[in-house]
């Protein structure tokens, strides 16, 4: 990010500070406006390739509209290039990284901790980098933008392609963001992340660890839960004995790493189980829950179902509790050798389920990953 500060109207101080995607100019009032990138074009000997540049009051700041179009068509074509080499599975630069990450970062900001998702839309479970697997969703499910997703969390670990899937999914959010919405996972933190697989994946693949500072910033900022026509709540793991309501998951503050316990670890990490009540999670995180928790939420919040992925299901989806409850798992052959299936579940506008069942990626279509370090056994 290169900042230009000097002098322009009078004595009044301009700071322009720009980066791929836009630019933000603050005045000495404190009030902030955003404009497009390229809008304004500094003319006089004011280098870009300095970091910091000063632009004095000899030189003249003017608009330029028709240079925001361009620029914005050209951002655009060097996104679509990005997301062209990702569904390569090949690797976009850091500093590539780095630009789209911020972009993320402005653009999930702007999203409530239960984010309102319209019909029709498809929702999708865990992927946890099975990059070929991903592709085979969108193979099933449609491509974005023509099809509305939302995903339910744990985009990384486990899989040999973590970076690549994650990065594939937040520069479709980049491009096209009112068709794809990402809610965070218990893996989405970066705890979880150094002990089962993204952080050395990062490491191995770019050198160091930066790529992997970058993804995990946006992981803060993914919203928690989502609420598709205001009546089925989607989120990753489940439910909280701390949460009756959905203004209390608006109330979180989420921009943080997932904490060991409380109501937002409870979301990523809980799961159903036939009892009634509330029970302690073999996880280690989280709650387990029973059918009554299940229909005193739905009730309170007037909903009709809940949908959560988390939780391995060898169908590729799965009732609970007479259908208020439902799994959808999305990452077919788990870790290479869990023979399930996997599903996608399709909501058209009326909210009347329909679910597509598919399978692993051919191995011709997938690239051979290098050996690894020995992971734990345990399913997170």
């Amino acid at each position: 990010m290169r900042h230009y500060t000097g002098l322009e109207m009078g004595d009044k101080s301009l700071t322009v500070i720009f980066h791929p995607y836009h630019l933000i100019t603050y005045t000495p009032s404190d009030s902030i406006s955003k404009v497009s990138a390229m809008e304004i074009s500094v003319i006089g000997n004011t280098p870009f390739s300095h970091q910091m540049a000063t632009v004095t009051r000899d030189t003249e700041l003017v608009l330029l509209p028709q240079d925001t179009r361009a620029y914005n068509s050209m951002a655009m074509l060097d996104l679509d290039k990005q997301i062209e080499t990702l569904i390569k599975c090949q690797l976009i630069s850091e500093d590539e990284v780095k630009a789209l990450c911020s972009k993320a970062r402005e653009i999930l900001l702007e999203e409530s901790n239960v984010q309102q998702v319209d019909s029709p839309v498809t929702v999708c479970g865990d992927i946890h980098g099975q990059f070929y697997d991903l592709k085979e969703l969108f193979k099933v499910g449609g491509n974005v933008p023509e099809t509305n997703y939302l995903f339910l969390g744990d985009f990384v670990d486990r899989g040999f392609y973590s970076v690549e899937t994650f990065l594939l999914l937040l520069a479709l959010k980049v491009r096209y963001p009112d068709r794809i919405t990402l809610i965070r996972g218990n893996h989405e933190s970066r705890q979880i992340t150094q002990v089962y697989g993204f952080y050395d994946e990062c490491l191995r693949k770019y050198g160091t660890i930066t790529v992997w500072k970058y993804c995990t910033d946006v992981f803060d900022y993914l919203s928690l839960s989502a609420l598709i026509e205001g009546k089925i709540f989607c989120v990753h793991g489940g439910l909280s004995p701390s949460i009756q309501t959905l203004d209390q998951i608006r109330a979180i503050d989420r921009k943080q790493e997932v904490p060991h316990d409380g109501p937002m670890c409870d979301l990523l990490w809980s799961d159903p189980e036939d009892t009634q009540g509330w029970g302690v999670s073999p996880r280690g995180a989280g709650f387990l829950f029973g059918s009554d928790v299940v229909a005193q939420f739905n009730a309170t919040n007037n909903i009709e179902k809940i949908c959560r992925a988390h939780q391995l299901v060898m169908e590729g989806y799965k009732w609970h509790f007479n259908e208020t409850l439902l799994t959808v798992w999305s990452a077919p052959n788990y870790c290479y050798r869990c023979g399930n299936v996997a599903a996608i579940l399709e909501l058209n506008e009326n909210l009347e389920s329909d679910f597509t069942i598919f399978e692993a990626a051919p191995q011709d279509t997938r690239d051979m990953a290098p050996q690894r370090r020995q992971q734990p056994d345990y399913f997170l």
